[in-house]
């Protein structure tokens, strides 16, 4: 298909940054080099580089600098070009002997403007002008030492990673999350001299922080370049607070309206809050190995969305602990490996036990095709059978290069099914469902009742027992899945149980983990008494009723909990499904809690006629394109429950051909969907101290990275047409510049 889409959105942006890097020494920062990483892969980059001596950097202050033989730098940034990036641009610069410096942002011009409080007005004016990158430049030829060297910076999109049709990831913004009902309360904190802040209901661009704001902006401005890209007009909608104000801000995102009127296409952009729905993040229900994978290794260094694969068993080492960080490790992303896409996206696509036999069936014919002497056999596939397939590559270099990433991925499933991690799956999942009984035949205070016995202290839990961090998973469950409750007495008695429980639990861990030492802010549980830990433990169950009280604005959208009956059990149906059932309802009501954003004052005459007059309102079933952007991120499951939903729900739509974006958790991905392209964040339920809890953790108190972080975030979008888819300076005299 032809049509421009996720995939080529990406790989044309990245074209734009490979031709400038020819013989440079190529400094990338974290968000972008992930994107490359899904996109086309470092090994393009190197190509394009062209030089036996490639230099590729990570872009931070102690970055090494450019010697007397390396005249050329390119940089590669995510961000804004403002505050510590420029600082760490000079410091590179003015430690290296650099003749010609480019830097790429993959932040527009005129968020720089909004970024320099350069007035609306006054940046209408300088249309076609690019002052902000001019003076850098100037500044790039000082730190160089000569202001005849040469200096560039520009704009490129380099807004997602594609990890496959159906999914793509915005590295950039791994750590926007929505705001909690707390959050009102810190921002009103700010606003001394003006009207309290009742709800999030009230909350307005208006409001958040400076660095929120220029967070939203600056993902606004990646995907009205997406849009651009698509040839699209997009009408946006929102469910929840923080999607709201996304929504307002890429509907009236001014550098946008001369591409609105000259756009050929339609499409509809639906924002989704993820602390709606916290149960399907946490949640054990997604029978994907993807998931799972992504659940139990641990995540690749400066990557919110892949996970280290241990290639020990492909070397002649022996796979003893010591051996683990002598080779480097594989990965999930194979950009460049058609096979291994292949196999990677059925993955994504399946469940788990027809997963494992895909994996099978690709290792018994790559070891056919090179002739290996394979010996079949049929039945349950189990770990030791894919092991005996892999180690027949072992010893053929040939076979290993041709076939390396498909047995990265077959090894990333071994160790999957053999980590004790993925044994616990099923506890998890039977006692999630005794859950979904009990929620709706008790109250709350007995469903923690049903907690408490769990909480054990480590000298007295087992490998079957639930780690702190696990009951943390369960409790966001339960808190998520029932939704508003009733507060009473019995209430308050449960749940200062189940908090002594834990806070006795967390002063007697032997060591504290990430989240632990995140959570009750010390570094040792030597330093830990128990009224810190008292203390932290109160602040979770603050987050916790915030969790449980985000659907309370909502009118359609109030429970993700469905009764039992006398012929069927309680069940969770998820927002996600709710949202995308509703776009697609073939009766057409008018939205309820999907909320139109207007573009404009046509946009604002239309909706207020509509009221009185026989004007439809928009919807967002309205056009052949629909953009499901999930703010917070979504699991493989949800995106794979949505790519097979919208199918159903409108016959003709066929497989997104262009690719869309996720993002992990302990792994933390981005999920799409494909009747419709998702970007957006994704993580695997349940990850042991993976990035959904790093996001949650930014909702706690005591600037946990509440409203005030001015993170980036990972969300989730899904594009798909309705009737067809479509998928994120040193001195010297005056010297010429180095050959590009």
């Amino acid at each position: 298909m032809s049509t421009p889409g996720v995939l080529t959105f990406t790989q044309q942006a990245w074209e734009q940054v490979l031709a400038k890097v020819k013989r440079a020494v190529v400094y990338l920062d974290a968000a972008c080099a992930e994107s490359l990483h899904w996109g086309c892969g470092s090994s393009r980059l190197l190509e394009a580089v062209g030089n036996s001596a490639c230099y590729l950097r990570e872009f931070e202050p102690a970055a090494v600098g450019g010697g007397a033989e390396q005249p050329k730098a390119v940089f590669v940034l995510s961000c804004l070009l403002k505050g510590r990036t420029v600082e760490t641009l000079r410091d590179i610069i003015c430690r290296s002997h650099f003749q010609y410096c480019v830097v790429v942002t993959a932040v527009n011009h005129a968020v720089h403007l909004t970024a320099n409080h350069v007035p609306p007005a006054a940046a209408a004016e300088l249309e076609g002008q690019q002052p902000v990158f001019e003076q850098l430049e100037e500044k790039l030829c000082e730190w160089m030492g000569n202001m005849n060297y040469t200096a560039e910076v520009l704009h490129v999109p380099l807004l997602l990673a594609c990890a496959a049709p159906h999914l793509a990831l915005t590295p950039a913004f791994a750590s926007l999350f929505p705001l909690l009902p707390q959050d009102v309360h810190i921002l009103n904190r700010a606003r001394s001299d003006k009207r309290r802040l009742g709800n999030l209901a009230e909350v307005d661009a208006t409001t958040l922080t400076p660095e929120l704001l220029l967070t939203i902006r600056c993902l606004v401005s990646g995907l009205s370049s997406l849009c651009e890209h698509l040839g699209v007009r997009e009408e946006c909608f929102a469910v929840g607070s923080l999607s709201r104000i996304i929504a307002a801000d890429l509907a009236n995102f001014a550098p946008a309206k001369n591409r609105r009127k000259t756009a050929t296409g339609r499409a509809s952009v639906v924002f989704v809050d993820r602390t709606l729905d916290l149960t399907g993040a946490v949640g054990h229900h997604g029978d994907n190995l993807v998931e799972k994978i992504l659940s139990v290794l641990p995540q690749l260094p400066g990557h919110t969305n892949d996970v280290m694969v241990n290639m020990v068993e492909l070397t002649a080492l022996q796979a003893e602990e010591e051996n683990q960080n002598m080779v480097a490790p594989g990965c999930l992303a194979q950009s460049n490996d058609p096979a291994a896409k292949a196999l990677w996206e059925a993955l994504l696509n399946t469940k788990h036990k027809e997963a494992v036999m895909e994996v099978r069936r690709h290792l018994v014919e790559a070891a056919s095709r090179e002739n290996l002497p394979i010996k079949m056999s049929m039945g349950r596939v189990t770990p030791g059978q894919l092991m005996s397939y892999i180690h027949l590559f072992k010893n053929n270099l040939k076979a290993l290069g041709n076939h390396c990433g498909l047995l990265q991925l077959g090894l990333a499933t071994v160790q999957t099914l053999k980590h004790p991690q993925t044994a616990k799956w099923d506890n998890f999942l039977a006692f999630e469902r005794l859950l979904l009984q009990s929620i709706g035949e008790s109250t709350m205070s007995v469903v923690l009742n049903q907690l408490l016995p769990m909480i054990k202290p480590s000298n007295q839990r087992t490998n079957d027992d639930y780690s702190p961090e696990e009951l943390l998973v369960l409790l966001i469950y339960i808190y998520s899945v029932s939704g508003e409750f009733s507060v009473d007495k019995d209430l308050g008695e449960g749940e200062e149980k189940v908090k002594k429980a834990l806070a006795q639990v967390f002063c007697e861990e032997s060591e504290l983990s990430p989240l632990l030492q995140k959570i009750t802010g010390c570094d040792s549980s030597i330093n830990l008494t128990f009224r810190k830990s008292r203390s932290a433990v109160d602040e979770l169950f603050t987050s916790l009723r915030d969790i449980a009280g985000a659907r309370n604005l909502m009118k359609q959208f109030k429970s993700v909990y469905v009764p039992g009956n006398h012929t069927h059990q309680a069940s969770y149906k998820p927002l996600l499904k709710q949202v995308v059932e509703e776009i697609f309802n073939p009766e057409r009501p008018d939205p309820v809690d999907i909320e139109h954003m207007s573009s404009g004052l046509t946009d604002l005459l239309k909706t207020g006629f509509s009221m009185f007059m026989k004007v439809s309102r928009p919807h967002p079933s309205d056009h052949p394109l629909l953009i499901l952007f999930v703010v917070g991120g979504v699991t493989v499951s949800e995106a794979k429950m949505i790519k097979d939903l919208v199918p159903s729900l409108k016959p003709g739509t066929q497989g997104l051909p262009e690719a869309q974006e996720p993002q992990n958790s302990n792994p933390s991905c981005v999920g799409g969907v494909e009747g419709r392209l998702a970007i957006s964040s994704l993580f695997p339920s349940s990850d042991e101290g993976g990035e959904w809890k790093r996001r949650w953790l930014r909702s706690l108190p005591r600037g946990r990275g509440s409203v005030g972080e001015g993170g980036r975030s990972g969300c989730s979008s899904h594009l798909s047409p309705t009737p067809r888819l479509t998928a994120t300076l040193s001195g010297g005299r005056p010297t010429p510049a180095p050959e590009v």
